[in-house]
């Protein structure tokens, strides 16, 4: 009996559990239709959402590899361009800022824009002009001041020169020309040929002024230039003081070792043999020629040998 009782209460068991698993509005014992079950749309749900955890979702967007590809070769692309493009533009910049600072007549040098200070009758603005014109049409950029200055140096008589730039387009040329250590004079001729202190030739004129500028004599102008006589006595003369110098009427030079000037007003002659010991020669000049008491009624002073110094 109790056996079954058991067995009559096991399959209402298993209807309870059947039906607790079961929709209600399905009947116990029977299969459930999945069609008939109530949904849940979530993707309108989340569409509809505004808030929350979920909030709006997109499907990712998917590309190939071609399309990848095809990008990446576009963006290179472009990015080529834009690097060519910014060369090209430093280049055209750098060419035209080139061209406007060497070769257009912008900064371009005018030979009435040269303006030449400092010449005098022996130093001619002729010869400083024709160094000066070698650098005309040039842009004042690539003038060589330096240069200018170094073929200004190299003429005879001038002892300092300064070029000032003055853009856009001068040039400013300031000499200082040194008088002539002497003045070589041909015997006969009016013509005189003024040389600086190592004997190059400043110019030649004629009539000019020799007031204070000792003359030589000489047979010959261009073998006198290379004559070691000469030579020593425009050494000599060109080192005097200037109180001494202005007084020298005549300068004489036979031999290099024997180099003569005569002072005028007092006509006294100093023998100075050559250039050795010049230092202490004018020192014994310039203590004896000018005092009476030692000089007396003598018209010669010898001093080749200075440490021998012989009044006659």
């Amino acid at each position: 009996m109790k056996q079954d009782s058991t067995a009559e209460n096991q399959p209402s068991l298993r209807n309870r559990v059947v039906a607790n698993s079961q929709p209600s509005n399905q009947r116990q014992g029977k299969f459930v239709d999945a069609r008939r079950l109530p949904g849940l749309d979530f993707v309108k749900k989340t569409l509809n959402q505004t808030s929350g955890s979920l909030g709006m979702v997109t499907r990712p967007r998917i590309i190939d590899f071609r399309e990848r590809l095809q990008e990446k070769k576009s963006a290179y692309l472009h990015f080529t361009v834009r690097r060519v493009v910014t060369i090209v533009l430093i280049l055209v910049a750098v060419c035209a800022l080139s061209w406007l600072l060497f070769f257009s007549p912008v900064f371009r040098l005018k030979a009435s824009n040269i303006s030449i200070s400092g010449s005098n009758e022996w130093v001619s603005k002729e010869k400083i002009a024709s160094i000066a014109s070698t650098q005309v049409d040039k842009s004042l950029f690539l003038v060589s001041s330096q240069e200018v200055i170094g073929q200004l140096n190299d003429i005879p008589g001038v002892t300092e020169a300064k070029v000032n730039k003055e853009f856009p387009q001068s040039l400013q040329i300031i000499v200082r020309a040194q008088r002539p250590a002497a003045m070589l004079k041909t015997r006969g001729e009016s013509k005189l040929t003024a040389v600086d202190a190592q004997g190059r030739v400043l110019n030649a004129v004629a009539h000019a002024s020799t007031q204070g500028i000792p003359v030589i004599e000489v047979s010959n102008i261009d073998r006198s230039l290379r004559s070691r006589a000469v030579l020593e006595a425009v050494k000599i003369v060109s080192s005097l003081p200037e109180s001494l110098r202005i007084r020298v009427t005549q300068v004489i030079a036979k031999t290099q070792d024997s180099v003569e000037t005569e002072l005028g007003g007092v006509h006294r002659t100093i023998v100075w043999g050559n250039s050795s010991q010049l230092a202490l020669k004018k020192a014994i000049v310039a203590k004896i020629i000018d005092d009476p008491s030692k000089i007396g009624d003598k018209h010669c002073l010898d001093v080749s040998a200075p440490v021998r110094p012989i009044l006659k």
